[in-house]
């Protein structure tokens, strides 16, 4: 092949691969969610935007289909919107023009987008996963895309574009990713295990977008407008922007310098001071602070506070029409010791849902929320009582209760993931919450009646004698069907809670069979209250019909608080926590010593 050629053929490829190609000075600009190898979402319209020179004309073709919009405004926005269209495997182009410069996106497909938001557990990688290697050999899936929105990308202020140092982590490559074996292993397992399902059962193109961030608190995935509509969350937002107000970039590098300094002299006299003795020791010298502020430490902009993961990694692409919602967090706003606020965390629910579906136009958006996972400890008949104190199952019940709220069982699904234990902060078991959210879309999002999926809940429970008798809408029973029923614990009016034994009512009535169970315990005689499920990583093994992938929701029938509920803006709020939560471990220490106790004595 002649030189001359060869270059043709390296221009060509160069238009076929590249994010953006400009030939002209940078002044077009397209948002960044369209890149190269990106799904558009079917059925709903297209809409592309972007940024040119104000009063330019801008011509956009997709395919064969053609629009035009001329650029206004002081930042020069543009914006066309193309028919919705069906879906459509074959690869498109997406062009965008002005009389100098040109945009080139290549091998788009027409298919459904879903979103998979939240914090780690969701980000969390299918290579770190059990079965993970096996899953990957078969990711061949070239209607499947993919695209990361990093870390780093959170914002004070509702973002409106995405920078290429915000997509696909380190990678150079920042279009969209045809999913390959490798290119599944740096998915998030979630994301793939339900994407690739959904791919090979609809056989249609699917994108997955990955904007979850770790240590990212409900707080910071709520969108910042909804904050108005709740007295505690627009109470929240006053002191959160009031923090921002009042921090000072200059002040908190000198104090960086100023630490460093310290670190550095004292360091400096320990070497000196191990040369004078003649002793070799490997001292690490103090890194010099490089002028660089983590979000994490700007008020505002931390994944801890308003909307600011949402802000840049999720609403910044707001106007691109999606499919779905796929969510998991709960671990930040779980922790002991830091003012859990379950009631808070409700309210924030809700307002998450609804602000997702105003931002992305589509009142019935599906949503799916996943609940907290279970990671630490098990619970064991050992350490039953004290496991029992948890603020991760107020969370939980927050997230289907928060949900519930919002009203529309057709279109949204808590789907628990407690019963998938690993003593860790990561669960590796995210393949089965992968697929037991697939099943839920194919079924409920897609139609496809074939597929099992239900949910069950308790309709209500009343004292039967020194037993507490629970009658459910569906049939629950152990995932062995025939196991003893394990998870449940039972409190008189004092409120403390013994771990209980738990039987199936016997009845004739076939349609009440297995759906009503009593629960009981030889220290409580007169119950009020029961739970279920209900620690961080609980035993708890009843499944709707029995079947694995359909567990039963922990819940409970009191409405005892954790602990007295402070507010962020309470400075005494985290030793107010922790004094409560000292009391609270002594009665579950004393509860699980009587229940010990007991059991030795029989």
């Amino acid at each position: 092949m002649c030189a001359k050629l060869k270059s043709v053929w390296l221009v060509v490829l160069l238009l076929m691969t590249c994010t953006q190609v400009v030939h002209a000075a940078d002044q077009l600009k397209v948002h960044g969610i369209f890149r190269s190898n990106m799904v558009l979402q079917r059925d709903k319209p297209i809409t592309v935007w972007g940024w040119a020179a104000a009063g330019t004309e801008v011509n956009v073709s997709l395919g064969e289909r053609t629009a035009t919009s001329k650029s206004a405004g002081d930042k020069g926005r543009w914006e066309v919107v193309f028919k919705a269209l069906p879906a459509n495997t074959e690869g498109q182009t997406l062009t965008v023009q002005t009389s100098g410069q040109t945009i080139v996106m290549s091998n788009i497909l027409i298919g459904d987008i879903w979103v998979m938001n939240g914090q780690s557990n969701m980000a969390f990688g299918l290579r770190a996963v059990y079965q993970g290697a096996f899953e990957s050999s078969m990711a061949h899936l070239p209607l499947m895309r993919h695209i990361r929105i990093n870390s780093g990308a959170e914002s004070e202020y509702i973002e409106t574009d995405l920078k290429d140092e915000f997509i696909n982590k380190k990678d150079e490559d920042k279009n969209w990713k045809v999913v390959t074996p490798g290119v599944a292993l740096d998915m998030g397992a979630i994301g793939y295990v339900f994407g690739s399902r959904l791919q090979r059962s609809l056989q249609i193109p699917i994108g997955i977008i990955d904007n979850s961030r770790g240590g990212a608190s409900m707080e910071s995935l709520v969108p910042r407008h909804k904050f108005a509509e709740h007295p505690d969350a627009a109470a929240y937002l006053e002191w959160v922007s009031g923090r921002r107000a009042a921090f000072s970039t200059d002040d908190f590098l000198k104090a960086q310098m100023d630490k460093w300094q310290i670190s550095h002299d004292k360091w400096t006299a320990q070497v000196a001071a191990d040369k004078s003795k003649g002793i070799k020791r490997n001292r690490r010298e103090p890194r010099k602070p490089d002028g660089s502020i983590r979000t994490w430490s700007v008020p505002g902009r931390s994944p801890s506070d308003a909307a600011s993961c949402y802000n840049g990694m999720f609403g910044v692409f707001k106007g691109l029409n999606i499919k779905g919602v796929a969510f998991h967090q709960g671990f930040n706003n779980a922790m002991m010791n830091t003012s859990c606020k379950p009631k808070f965390y409700r309210v924030l629910t809700k307002l998450m849902v609804e602000g997702f579906r105003e931002d992305f136009n589509d009142p019935q958006l599906p949503i799916a929320i996943i609940g907290l996972c279970a990671g630490g400890g098990a619970q064991t008949r050992l350490n039953f009582e004290q496991t029992g104190l948890s603020t991760a199952a107020y969370i939980r019940e927050s997230q289907r209760l928060g949900l519930a709220d919002v009203k529309d069982p057709t279109n949204t699904v808590f789907i628990p993931a407690y019963d998938q234990k690993i003593p860790q902060l990561h669960t590796k078991k995210k393949k089965e919450l992968g697929i037991r959210t697939a099943r839920w879309a194919l079924k409920t999002v897609y139609g496809n009646e074939e597929i099992v999926w239900e949910s069950a809940r308790l309709l209500w429970a009343v004292p039967e004698g020194n037993a507490m008798l629970l009658t459910f809408d569906k049939v629950v029973r152990p995932d062995d069907f025939g196991s003893e029923i394990e998870g449940f614990s039972i409190a008189n009016k004092s409120g403390k809670f013994f771990m209980a034994t738990a039987v199936a009512k016997d009845v004739k009535d076939r349609k009440l069979q297995n759906t009503q169970i009593l629960v009981s315990s030889p220290l409580v005689k007169e119950p009020v209250a029961v739970r279920y499920a209900w620690a961080r990583a609980p035993m708890g093994n009843l499944k709707v019909n029995g079947i694995p992938w359909q567990p039963l929701h922990s819940f409970r029938t009191d409405t005892i608080d954790f602990t007295a509920e402070v507010t962020h803006m309470d400075p005494d709020g985290p030793k107010k926590n922790s004094e409560a939560i000292k009391a609270l471990k002594a009665r579950a220490a004393s509860s699980l010593k009587a229940r010990l106790e007991t059991r030795t004595e029989q």
